[in-house]
């Protein structure tokens, strides 16, 4: 079991709802990612979604683009996120940490060692979930039974747009929560129809019974919070990688910081006053 369960668990628990932010490995500087985490986590992060670089993806919109391509620039690729999870592993060993990214890398990794030394590092290196867009369920089997062999979550994405015979097969397969995807569009893109969103969310709960974020289009605190009343976890990244544009390394730390208070302190606000201190440190099971 990976550290997602019982941190939704717990969460479920107290009445609260998950916090994850994305950050692009590498961004914006080489060597930030492990200290901007600990400042995530710090600020209330709940799970850690952590992007993978890559050149061509297909999900991400340009906020994302560029916050990649800076960081294959500093040469970032899988080995050094793999790193750079290690190293954010020395001092935390209880916030879960999930690679969100493509198939080529991936697949790129084990072509260069051998099948399956993907899952075998990822594990090793600390990695709790992979979620990896351009792997729809009907061709996820390998790398699903890869993960699974060394207690990794493979987790996948739905939309609006998504049938009920995929959201069958993704609640057969999906582990740690699954990613609904708010918006007709790639990341940031657009505002958010909060009536589509719980339409979305009643027809991925009929058949998927492990906890569902929601991410893509939630760009301030309010339309968090709005988020958190209809799924279990909030997802922000564009606007948070925007926060972090242009800065150098105290700034883009302190920006991220207040982002993610900022936004904790809004979806806590209907938690019990006992309850809604973030991310303590005392046991979660």
């Amino acid at each position: 079991m990976t550290r997602l369960d019982p941190t939704f668990r717990y969460l479920r628990r107290e009445g609260r709802k998950a916090l994850i932010p994305y950050v692009t490995a590498g961004y914006p500087g080489a060597d930030i990612t492990p200290a901007l985490m600990h400042v995530l986590v710090e600020a209330g992060a709940d799970v850690i979604e952590l992007g993978v670089p890559f050149s061509d993806p297909s999900a991400d919109g340009p906020t994302i683009q560029a916050a990649s391509e800076h960081a294959l620039r500093q040469g970032i690729g899988l080995p050094q996120v793999l790193d750079q999870v290690r190293r954010f592993r020395e001092s935390d060993t209880e916030t879960p940490v999930v690679l969100m990214g493509y198939a080529n890398p991936i697949e790129r990794y084990d072509l260069l060692r051998q099948p399956g030394t993907f899952a075998t590092d990822a594990a090793k290196a600390g990695v709790d979930g992979v979620l990896v867009v351009d792997y729809p369920p009907e061709v996820s089997a390998d790398l699903a039974a890869q993960l699974r062999q060394h207690g990794l979550d493979l987790i996948f994405l739905l939309a609006q747009t998504s049938t009920e015979q995929r959201i069958r097969q993704v609640a057969k397969r999906a582990g740690g929560y699954v990613y609904c995807v708010s918006i007709k569009g790639v990341t940031g893109a657009a505002t958010l129809d909060m009536a589509s969103v719980r339409d979305t969310l009643t027809r991925i709960r009929r058949h998927v019974h492990i906890p569902v974020g929601v991410g893509f289009g939630i760009r301030d605190a309010s339309t968090a919070r709005e988020v958190a009343q209809v799924a279990d976890a909030v997802v922000i990244g564009s606007w948070l990688i925007e926060s972090l544009a242009g800065k150098p390394a105290a700034e883009a730390l302190a920006a991220a910081s207040d982002l993610v208070r900022d936004v904790r302190r809004e979806l806590d606000k209907d938690v019990p006053e006992q309850d809604s201190t973030p991310n303590p440190k005392h046991s979660k099971t």
